[in-house]
């Protein structure tokens, strides 16, 4: 039998427009801009956001996939900088933090990112989270709402100052339910370089329902009707990662089931998003706690995807 990622390979090939450039999608440019020249060489990156809601951490991750990283640059000084810099080296990453410390600009900032479309394949990235998330995050780091005065009243501000940005991103991420790390690993399966010729990052992301729905999802499979290994006294203190669970897990004619049924599923789908110019899915499987099944069944579908076609990521949010 043919692999998710064998069968992707074989329907992708087969269709001649994978042999025409994806230009443009729905949200935005794609990264294969279908401008010439020194421009189309280069990956022009806004990253903007509420306060507290993770863009440090985002320009970090970008910055170590290669990314030429500059934040709180004023808005009249993006085009100039990135001119220079794609201009010195042809195939420049570039990343631009713009944030609400940049208000006296942001009046500009709607007619400066369109004039940057025309020229650049330019993607902007916005993260915003849940306004009690936000709260408890300066609570913790004791560090006060850059507009000051009343935290409330700060983030309801600058939600209004934003809007042109998160209105005119090609991504928003909510990272209320992610850690630093699980957005750092998030943002870096966007927008790292994928291996060889790649044409689709897959974030594969094992979780327990009881902790939660993971966020920034395209396809959610609940795995919770398979055997639990957990009441299992051999397998509880081990993960789904582990030879011993896997085998357990996959001894049981229902999971070897949904095996073939999701791989069928995915050969199906991942040629069509291809051809529909996605860049990036990611897929979940939950099962209550995150530490058996779930893991077990993301490791064997990661195998699975691996192919040419296809660069694989694992998360397994929930095992410690």
């Amino acid at each position: 039998m043919l692999s998710i990622a064998e069968r992707t390979a074989i329907s992708v090939s087969s269709n001649p427009r994978n042999n025409l450039f994806m230009g443009h999608t729905k949200r935005g440019p794609t990264w294969r801009s279908a401008a010439t020249g020194r421009s189309a060489r280069s990956r022009i990156l806004v990253v903007s956001g509420l306060s507290g809601s993770g863009k440090t951490v985002a320009l970090r991750a970008v910055e170590d996939a290669g990314f030429y990283c500059v934040d709180n640059l004023p808005v009249s000084l993006i085009r100039a900088l990135i001119e220079k810099i794609s201009h010195q080296q042809n195939s420049a990453h570039i990343a631009i933090g713009i944030d609400i410390r940049e208000k006296e600009f942001l009046g500009d900032l709607k007619l400066t990112l369109a004039e940057l479309r025309k020229v650049f394949p330019l993607h902007i990235l916005f993260l915003e989270a849940e306004p009690t998330v936000l709260i408890r995050r300066f609570k913790e780091t004791r560090r006060p709402h850059p507009l000051g005065g009343s935290i409330d009243e700060a983030i309801r501000s600058e939600k209004k100052a934003l809007l042109v940005l998160r209105n005119n991103a090609d991504r928003v991420i909510d990272t209320s339910a992610l850690s630093p790390h699980e957005l750092r690993r998030l943002v870096a399966a966007f927008y790292a370089p994928r291996s060889g010729h790649a044409e689709l990052a897959v974030s594969l992301i094992s979780f327990g329902f009881k902790y939660g729905i993971p966020q920034n999802i395209d396809l959610l499979f609940d795995v919770r009707f398979l055997p639990n290994p957990h009441f299992i006294p051999a397998l509880k203190e081990l993960s789904g990662t582990d030879k011993k669970v896997s085998d357990y897990v996959f001894s049981h004619s229902a999971t070897r089931q949904f095996m073939k049924k999701i791989s069928d599923l995915l050969a199906f789908l991942i040629p069509h998003y291809i051809r529909e110019g996605k860049s990036y899915i990611s897929i979940a499987f939950g099962c209550t706690g995150g530490k058996h099944r779930s893991p077990a069944i993301v490791e064997k579908i990661a195998k699975a995807l691996s192919g040419d076609a296809i660069d694989a990521h694992i998360i397994h949010r929930d095992l410690s």
